[in-house]
């Protein structure tokens, strides 16, 4: 995977860090919530409409944010094309209202949800803040969401679910690298897929994402609702998804089935196994020049190391 620099920013592309880090402000009416500044980032999509979030004091991290620009303009979303900047660039042909997610399978009461539903079924003191993400770099990104857990109750998982499938938006006019003549075309299996264990879903840490930097998700961030599973490297952190279904069995995911001796199903942020094209021991913050040592599980050790216990994680990688 070729890795480029993000481009240098000044402290006026940003929000005042304090805005972030200040707790009282967090909690407080929505223009002090996270609201960003007039023009924030206008240079990747339209900001959308402040989403207030309470801090989640348990699941946020005390490390300063990347900057949004940085994290709206180099991003992984292949529905737009392989290069980090083809989403910011390209993500404008996606309409993310209205829409609707299936949650379904093997489930007691199925159910299609709008995302604004779900927003609203899920308050500002459910939602949380703050999670590392990695993939061959990292950024600490201030999300919006709800525990995936929770809304998965709601449909009521049978005895026979042991997975969780998640599909993306199959839609050429929206999603440019789905149609075979595009520039760029990647050799993935749309619609893209990708799943969880149950165990895994039904985790604390793992969210329902609406929202980042206090506002509704832009495009090329996944939006209009994406999951996010910061212990694992980003490519398992499905976006614009508009089915969520159990199954008994593990699904067949986008990467694995493209290339499976490179992304297995259980793709943990782990320093001990190597990708077979590049070491996976450190990894590159961005904004920083020097890399960091990559931790295991991404530093959630301490709350999901418990989901392997007993298993080969270099085998079941």
């Amino acid at each position: 995977m070729l890795i480029r620099r993000a481009p240098r920013f000044t402290s006026n592309d940003v929000t005042d860090e304090t805005l972030y880090w200040n707790r009282r402000e967090w909690i407080a009416a929505a223009a002090a919530t996270l609201a960003l500044l007039p023009g924030e980032g206008a240079a990747a999509a339209p900001a959308g409409p402040p989403l207030k979030a309470a801090r989640n004091e348990g699941l946020s991290l005390k490390e300063p944010p990347t900057k949004f620009d940085a994290a709206t303009t180099y991003n992984n979303f292949y529905e737009f094309g392989v290069n980090k900047d083809d989403p910011a660039r390209l993500a404008h042909t996606l309409r993310p209202r209205p829409w609707a997610v299936q949650v379904d399978g093997l489930v007691h009461t199925p159910k299609t949800f709008d995302v604004d539903e779900l927003i609203r079924l899920h308050p500002p003191e459910e939602r949380v803040y703050a999670l590392r993400c990695v993939e061959a770099w990292s950024m600490v990104i201030p999300w919006i969401g709800f525990p995936l857990g929770a809304l998965l109750r709601r449909v009521e998982p049978t005895g026979q679910a042991k997975y969780v499938e998640f599909t993306t938006l199959l839609d050429p006019n929206q999603f440019p690298a789905q149609r075979r003549g595009f520039f760029g075309f990647s050799s993935l299996d749309w619609p893209y897929v990708e799943g969880l264990r149950l165990d895994e879903a039904m985790h604390p840490l793992t969210l329902v994402t609406v929202g980042m930097y206090g506002q509704v998700l832009p495009n090329q961030n996944g939006a209009p609702l994406r999951v996010v599973v910061p212990w694992k490297y980003g490519f398992k952190s499905a976006k614009s998804i508009v089915r969520i279904r159990l199954v008994a069995e593990e699904p067949k995911t986008a990467w694995n089935k493209a290339a499976a001796q490179e992304y297995g199903f259980y793709s943990n942020v782990n320093p001990e196994v190597s990708h077979p094209r590049w070491s996976q021991a450190t990894e590159r913050r961005i904004g920083e020049f020097r890399r960091r040592p990559t931790l295991m599980f991404n530093g959630y050790a301490d709350q999901v190391a418990h989901l392997y216990a007993g298993m080969n994680l270099k085998a079941l990688y």
